[in-house]
């Protein structure tokens, strides 16, 4: 098995397609994504199509939701993408049928899903959509960690926050030192809590694209230069996503 995961893609369409690639250059069996597909970036629908053409699953992510039950609790940068999106993306009577297509297909995501001794979430074990399990949680919030561990069988996949790394069963956390790939043995019999990083807006100090290649006994992340310069333009020239948006792909934050 060699299953590419991808998660937080948020409408960037540079990132996606630079991993898409590199997922092929790593003959992938198969891909997953873990949520997000929309926010934030400036080509929801192109990344939209693609995530349906070129996955096996894909899970509901929390800006995803929102794009049917509101963005109150988002941030304001996110709430006005998440606007914008929405005006780009529902459907009216006018449109065509792809556009009705897309909806539908976003419409249907679940928050969950397995594959024999492997579990994948957008957020976390307890709350699939919306929780977030921070890279801290093991100093900070130990309980909450324990808490997570008692719910999971075996190794567990989520994106949400950004951030890659895996908690192991003793619930330490081991993130990513900046190399191109990082790779640290999977072990099916123990639990194990990892998060693939994001393809379209690294929060980690690291610019590149992310994702994670499991394996039968390994997962190895890798991270994938993309032109975010071009992304950033194009977030701009839409005159509604926040500078900021722009400005944050350069510094991976």
């Amino acid at each position: 098995m060699r299953l590419a995961l991808i998660s937080d893609l948020h409408s960037n369409l540079e990132a996606l397609e630079a991993v898409l690639a590199h997922i092929d250059s790593q003959g992938a069996d198969s891909i997953g994504c873990l949520g997000d597909v929309v926010g934030y970036g400036p080509d929801p629908e192109a990344c939209v199509d693609l995530v349906r053409e070129r996955t096996d699953f894909c899970l509901l992510g929390n800006h995803d939701e929102a794009l049917f039950h509101g963005a109150r609790d988002f941030n304001p940068h996110a709430r006005v993408a998440l606007e914008w999106t929405r005006s780009r993306l529902a459907p009216r009577w006018y449109y065509g049928a792809l556009r009705r297509q897309r909806w539908a297909w976003l419409q249907g995501l679940q928050p969950s899903h397995r594959l024999g001794d492997l579990a994948f979430h957008h957020a976390s074990p307890r709350d699939p959509v919306r929780e977030y399990v921070l890279s801290t949680d093991g100093m900070l919030n130990r309980g909450k960690l324990e808490d997570l561990f008692g719910r999971m069988e075996g190794p567990t996949f989520i994106g949400h926050t950004h951030h890659p790394g895996v908690f192991d069963e003793d619930l330490r956390w081991t993130g990513l030192d900046g190399e191109e790939s990082f790779r640290l043995p999977l072990d099916r019999t123990r639990r194990s809590l990892w998060n693939v990083g994001s393809v379209g807006q690294p929060r980690d100090g690291d610019s590149r694209a992310c994702y994670a290649l499991v394996e039968e006994d390994a997962v190895t992340w890798w991270r994938v230069p993309y032109d975010h310069r071009e992304t950033a333009r194009k977030i701009l020239a839409t005159g509604h996503l926040g500078e900021v948006l722009a400005r944050r792909l350069a510094m991976g934050r």
